[in-house]
């Protein structure tokens, strides 16, 4: 499948403060090997440290590389992937979930 095919999902999360970050770990353990078998990968995470211009307090962040939007709707759509919602749902106070593609900016 060519590149300009493939879409990049930014998540960003906020965790519940009552052991959202180790239940999200649940979900992943979980979730993960489904991602996988649909030709999703994670490609970056982040932690965020500090804010430098605006706010913006979120827990984590990642990107998941997919090989294109078909793919990842039938991932959302796998009766075992909507299982694992309950695990996400007790671990996560607040979410987004953007669709990207590349840039053709470089530094």
């Amino acid at each position: 499948m060519a590149d300009d095919n493939k879409m990049y999902m930014l998540n960003v999360l906020w965790f519940k403060s009552d052991g959202g970050a180790e239940k999200y770990q649940e979900y992943l353990n979980a979730v993960v090997p489904h991602v996988i078998r649909y030709g999703g990968r994670l490609t970056e995470s982040y932690h965020l440290n500090e804010s430098l211009i605006g706010e913006f307090d979120a827990d984590l962040v990642f990107f998941v590389e997919w090989p294109n939007q078909k793919t990842f709707e039938d991932f959302r759509l796998d009766p075992d992937v909507k299982k694992t919602k309950r695990l996400r749902e007790a671990a996560i106070r607040d979410s987004l979930l953007i669709r990207c593609s590349k840039s053709k900016i470089v530094f």
